[in-house]
C-alpha cells in the first residue's frame, strides 16, 4: 500500500537522490535550499509517496495566494508507469483545494514530450503562456 504523506527531515537524502536519478534536479537549483524554502511556512511543502519504507515518488506543492503550483514531480525510473505519479498528483490537487485554490500550474521543460503526455493523461493543457524569469539572488 502507497503511503503519501508530507516529507520529514530523515527523507531529504532520499529525495535529493530521487531527483538526481529521476533528472529533475538541474545544477543551478540547491536541492537543500529548496526543501528548506517550501518547508519553512504554511504555503507549501513537499509530499513523498512510500511503500515500504521505500520512496517512490515526490512533489513540491505551494500556492501563491491565487493558485497552485507543482514542482520537483519525481517518479524513480524503475517505478514509472505503475501509478504512483498520478497518485501524488492527486495527492497535491487535494492539498491545494483543501486551502481553497481553485488552480493549479507547473512547468515542464521543452521538449520533454514523456512529461507533456502525463500531464495530459491527466487533464493539464498549454496555457499558451511563456514563463519570464529573474534572478534575484544566487543562492549557493
Amino acid at each position: 500500500m502507497v503511503q503519501i504523506r508530507p516529507i520529514t527531515d530523515a527523507d531529504i537524502p532520499d529525495v535529493i537522490a530521487l531527483w538526481h536519478e529521476s533528472g529533475i534536479s538541474r545544477p543551478w537549483n540547491n536541492p537543500e535550499h529548496d526543501i528548506a524554502f517550501a518547508r519553512r511556512g504554511p504555503h507549501s511543502t513537499i509530499l513523498v509517496a512510500e511503500r515500504a519504507g521505500r520512496l517512490l515518488a515526490t512533489t513540491m506543492v505551494g500556492e501563491d495566494g491565487h493558485r497552485g503550483w507543482l514542482y520537483y514531480v519525481a517518479v524513480d525510473p524503475d517505478l514509472q508507469g505503475q501509478g504512483f505519479g498520478r497518485q501524488l498528483i492527486q495527492a497535491a490537487e487535494a492539498w491545494l483545494a483543501a486551502r481553497g485554490v481553485w488552480k493549479v500550474q507547473l512547468l515542464v521543460r521543452s521538449g520533454n514530450k514523456a512529461a507533456e503526455s502525463f500531464y495530459d493523461r491527466l487533464g493539464y493543457h498549454d496555457t499558451n503562456a511563456r514563463c519570464l524569469q529573474k534572478v534575484l539572488r544566487v543562492i549557493a
